[in-house]
């Protein structure tokens, strides 16, 4: 029998706010970053903003898997509220093996019936994707709707980017190549970012300079979005609210007829690699 009560989870990487994850229904496993002090837990004791103070005095924290018994601690949490069924779309598989302990810790359970996910992205990508299926369960879509169709649909159809303000972090975590890093420093060039079918980040354009950013950033979305006509937006920053916000407008302005557009921050684990003054956006198709 199919589940009748469906429960939502992500991890810390999906960007949502504590308030937005509560209000929409959302259970968030979080993420490791171990730092020279000790193991902290993603959005519950270290937050972007503590690891760019990190950064800037030298530091270069080290991302870790969720604790196994975080995850266990959230399927039990989840049945003792009288769920029975979970969806749960988790951090890419090309970045993190967070995906494949999820499942395999899910695969363990005989109290509930769980599909994980690979969300094939990060940030903008999977959040977007978790509040599009709250919305889908107030609506009163069915488990089978969701997991046959709704929860592949979406993550296919969904297209995040990000501004990268420095090169510097990627260098020093492996990520980038040392001359690539100085070069990029030295002729101000803003990589932007976008994930690969593989679920790997990929840089897809750079441009010149800060102000060039939002322009582009809002290119790559017009063109994601292409003649849709039913579709989510999204913006993000890391340490740039500011820039945020006049980047929301610009996107509203450039594609007026969304069905939702919702903001979030950037969260621990991935500022780890990309540092702040980071801008994204994301369109999510649905038709």
């Amino acid at each position: 029998m199919a589940p009748r009560k469906i429960a939502l989870l992500t991890d810390s990487t999906a960007d949502l706010t504590t308030q937005v994850a509560e209000e929409n229904h959302i259970h968030v496993v979080p993420l490791r970053i171990r730092c020279a002090d000790g193991e902290y837990s993603d959005g519950v004791d270290i937050h972007a903003a503590d690891i760019y103070t990190r950064l800037r005095a030298g530091e270069l924290p080290k991302t870790s898997l969720p604790a196994g018994e975080d995850i266990t601690a959230a399927f039990d949490r989840i049945r003792d509220e009288g769920y029975d069924g979970v969806i749960a779309v988790m951090l890419s598989g090309g970045l993190s093996g967070t995906y494949n302990m999820t499942r395999l810790l899910a695969e363990e359970r005989r109290d509930l019936e769980i599909k994980v996910y690979d969300s094939v992205s990060g940030s903008l990508g999977i959040g977007v994707t978790m509040l599009q299926l709250a919305e889908d369960l107030r609506a009163g879509a069915s488990w089978r709707e969701l997991t046959h169709k709704r929860v592949p649909q979406l993550i296919k159809n969904t297209f995040p980017f990000f501004s990268v303000d420095t090169l510097e972090y990627l260098q020093r975590g492996g990520r980038i190549g040392k001359v690539t890093a100085m070069a990029g420093t030295m002729l101000q060039i803003k990589p932007l970012i976008t994930f690969a079918a593989d679920g790997q980040l990929q840089s897809i354009a750079k441009v010149r300079g800060r102000k060039q950013v939002m322009d582009k950033l809002i290119d790559l979305v017009v063109k994601a979005c292409g003649n849709h006509k039913k579709y989510n937006l999204a913006v993000a920053n890391g340490g740039a609210p500011e820039e945020m916000a006049v980047l929301k407008e610009k996107l509203k302005a450039a594609l007026p007829y969304y069905d939702h557009i919702w903001d979030g921050e950037l969260d621990g684990t991935l500022s780890v690699y990309i540092g702040d003054g980071v801008l994204g956006t994301c369109v999510q198709v649905l038709d």
